[in-house]
């Protein structure tokens, strides 16, 4: 389940970009660190792990190497980011425990109670119905399985601030952003139980300045040799437009967590 345009979002330059800042083999912020803040006290030791939107497969990596999944099925919509994280895969060596499969659009393509653990970082953004997305997480979870993810939510489920707008349509992604509520409503409605929702606004109004940082200085300049200073600019722009709306509080990072009743 994602975005159901037929042009690829996240060009090659866009994840060499990315990778610059957030770390190899990680299209979003926080890296391993921010993994194990999503997987918490939880003790996913020998699980069966999905992991949706696996992007260039650093956080399947993080999830064995760190946590110890027992194996890890990583699925996306885009050939380009799934072929960067089977590269990474292969060369952490880590083929025997990790699976990265090309997924169409639509339900999840998975018989019902096939994971112990769904996982997701800053991927399920591009899913605008979030509905439909929590039935089908619930239903590939076996009896007791946990949902646990962190994604980009709008504080709000009206119209976005002209601010907002803007940071949005400067992404040019097509993000699918829900509230918190809606979130819960989401899950709840599914069937799970124990749902809750943590924002780490605070952490990213913080981490976001730093970046913006980093891009204008020498991180910005080695960047643009290999992805044009005109794409670095761009990059540039996108963090002035989204640490206003950080802190704001309308642009709210959060980590998303649910059970499934035994």
């Amino acid at each position: 389940m994602s975005h159901d345009q037929d042009e690829e979002l996240y060009t090659p330059d866009m994840v060499a970009m990315l990778e610059a800042l957030w770390g190899e083999g990680f299209l979003s912020p926080g890296g391993p660190d921010e993994v194990a803040r999503i997987i918490g006290d939880h003790d996913i030791a020998g699980a069966s792990l999905l992991d949706i939107g696996c992007g260039a497969g650093g956080i399947d990596v993080a999830l064995v190497r760190h946590h110890g999944a027992g194996y890890v099925t990583g699925i996306d919509v885009e050939d380009t980011v799934a072929n960067r994280a089977r590269a990474l895969v292969d060369r952490a060596g880590l083929g025997d425990r990790i699976g990265v499969v090309k997924v169409a659009p639509g339900p999840l393509p998975f018989p019902p109670q096939s994971f112990d653990v769904v996982f997701s970082k800053d991927s399920i953004v591009h899913i605008p119905d979030k509905h439909a997305l929590m039935a089908e997480v619930f239903r590939v979870l076996k009896p007791g399985g946990r949902f646990m993810a962190s994604d980009w939510l709008i504080g709000h489920d009206n119209q976005p601030s002209p601010q907002m707008a803007a940071y949005i349509a400067a992404e040019g992604l097509d993000f699918g952003m829900a509230s918190p509520a809606r979130y819960l409503a989401a899950m709840q409605a599914a069937g799970f139980v124990d749902c809750r929702t943590t924002s780490r606004n605070a952490w990213y109004r913080e981490q976001a300045r730093g970046e913006l940082q980093r891009l204008r200085g020498p991180l910005g300049v080695e960047a643009a040799k290999i992805v044009g200073a005109d794409f670095v600019a761009h990059n540039c722009e996108i963090w002035e437009r989204m640490i206003p709306v950080l802190d704001l509080g309308e642009h709210c990072p959060t980590h998303l967590f649910a059970r499934k009743p035994a």
